[in-house]
């Protein structure tokens, strides 16, 4: 999640960079409505590449991220299309796909071989899984140094890939990725009905790992009310967050067999986050809004924020194991799927 974040600055700063740069190429002449200008060094996108580093850590980490590739990719491409249609170009799609094919995929690159820099504790060692696969009675002697070592670590991703793409196991903190943002099943790490809370009282500690309901439950009208905003209002701001979302949950419904759990949903929390504040700041309204406007709007939003704020300090106790008496814990189970 940290990683997909910082990615996703990255390619802001890159997107605003760029169009500071082709401005400056208009007003010096050098843009026209043919062709925007090559690349100097001074333009090319060192902050995507800086993405595809913090993308690849992301793989490194969970193979989940792989889709937020395919969305970064999509997202970057589209604001190329954008900085050109507004210079004025003719025609916009094929000079970005022309322009920026390489540099996209200098960007996978970027992921690509970070995520096999993120292997390096098991290249330069012996003991790793699978580290000696073809001599270990697939072909009985190690291959040259740097094929072995690829060919390796190629096995163990397919090893990886199959238990993936196999795990149907039934569990009881399971749940779909429909259910995640209303927070129908939770996942408990720790219970225990032991401990002091008062004399001749039933005490209960857990550790729950479910959202704040009175943010989580806002998230699917704030999704609705930023594809409106996308699609009514043309905001690459919508836009550019509903990207996240989309490659943090969307893609989990492609396995509907597939053991799954709520905190899946962990890399689109940023965006979910984002989504909501894009709807809050409409809400708001910008600084043309009347006095009234803009007041009536504050009171709104912060009211919210504060109904969020107490209703994380009310379920402070389930997120951190602190020991209550069981009413108390009981009472914080609002739906019959957290117990």
């Amino acid at each position: 999640m940290t990683f997909l974040l910082a990615a996703f600055g990255c390619l802001v700063l890159d997107r605003d960079h760029r169009r500071k740069t082709t401005l400056r190429a208009i007003e010096n002449g050098r843009a026209t409505v043919r062709r925007l200008p090559g690349r100097t060094l001074a333009s090319v996108p060192w902050w995507r590449f800086a993405a595809g580093v913090f993308t690849g850590l992301a793989l490194g980490v969970k193979w989940s991220a792989v889709y937020f590739i395919v969305g970064y990719v999509v997202l970057s491409l589209a604001w190329e299309i954008g900085v050109r249609r507004s210079a004025g170009v003719r025609r916009p799609i094929r000079d970005a796909l022309l322009d920026e094919t390489g540099w996209l995929a200098a960007f996978v690159g970027f992921v690509l071989l970070t995520y096999v820099a993120s292997w390096t504790g098991w290249f330069v060692t012996s003991g790793g899984w699978d580290r000696n696969f073809y001599a270990d009675g697939h072909g009985g002697h190690p291959l040259p140094p740097i094929i072995n070592a690829l060919y390796n670590l190629g096995q163990y991703h397919l090893q990886i890939l199959h238990f993936h793409t196999t795990l149907d196991a039934k569990h009881p903190y399971q749940s779909w990725p429909w259910g995640w943002l209303l927070l129908d099943r939770p996942v408990a790490y720790a219970y225990s009905g032991k401990g002091f809370c008062g004399v001749g009282v039933t005490c209960s500690t857990e550790t729950l790992a479910l959202g704040t309901p009175t943010l989580w439950w806002a998230f699917l009208p704030a999704i609705a009310a930023t594809v409106w905003q996308w699609i009514a209002g043309r905001d690459w701001r919508a836009a550019a967050v509903l990207v996240g979302v989309i490659a943090g949950i969307v893609p989990w419904f492609a396995f509907p067999n597939r053991t799954m759990f709520y905190f899946y949903a962990l890399p689109a929390l940023p965006f979910l986050i984002l989504v909501l504040t894009v709807v809050l700041g409409r809400i708001l309204g910008d600084q043309s809004a009347t006095r009234e406007r803009r007041t009536v709007g504050a009171i709104i939003v912060g009211t919210y924020v504060l109904i969020v704020a107490m209703t994380f300090a009310y379920f402070w106790p389930i997120y951190t194991s602190e020991t209550i008496t069981y009413a108390q814990w009981h009472a914080r189970m609002w739906l019959d799927s957290w117990i």
